[in-house]
């Protein structure tokens, strides 16, 4: 019997540990990404950043973003080189000066309670939220910056 209990308090320790774990982009991100910006952002819709640059025009009017459909692909937007982008985008505005979110909060998600829950995920993802362009982030900020695969 003893055993039992002890067998049941590791399952639901661990249980908890990972309820409380960091989000991953395979446990995570991912399925937020496939469910919310494939369409826009997907391997068969967008070029990769430098391909949608020389012909950005051309990829708005289609209603087409960067390709970001891999691990890789997104946290370039994150980390370096396109430093803060995802961020800039995904943000809710609320700490901002002109208080706007990004262009992109919209589809987090149908309603602000979707959006809200999403981005959330995406910031503890983050680890250092910041809206902050290479030429302007520190060493220690990017330091904080977790994006676990």
């Amino acid at each position: 019997m003893k055993t039992r209990i002890s067998v049941m308090i590791v399952i639901l320790l661990v249980m908890g540990q990972q309820a409380l774990a960091q989000p991953t982009y395979r446990d995570s991100i991912k399925k937020i990404f496939d469910e919310k910006c494939v369409v826009c952002h997907g391997a068969d819709a967008a070029p990769e950043y430098l391909g949608f640059k020389q012909e950005k025009d051309k990829w708005l009017a289609k209603g087409q973003g960067i390709r970001m459909d891999g691990y890789s692909l997104l946290i370039s937007h994150i980390g370096w080189p396109e430093t803060g982008a995802l961020m800039r985008r995904l943000d809710d505005g609320i700490n901002t000066k002109d208080k706007k979110p990004g262009n992109m909060y919209q589809h987090l998600g149908a309603t602000e309670a979707e959006r809200k829950a999403n981005l959330a995920i995406f910031k503890e993802w983050v680890g250092n939220w910041t809206l902050k362009r290479w030429n302007e982030i520190s060493k220690e900020e990017l330091n904080g910056i977790t994006v676990k695969y």
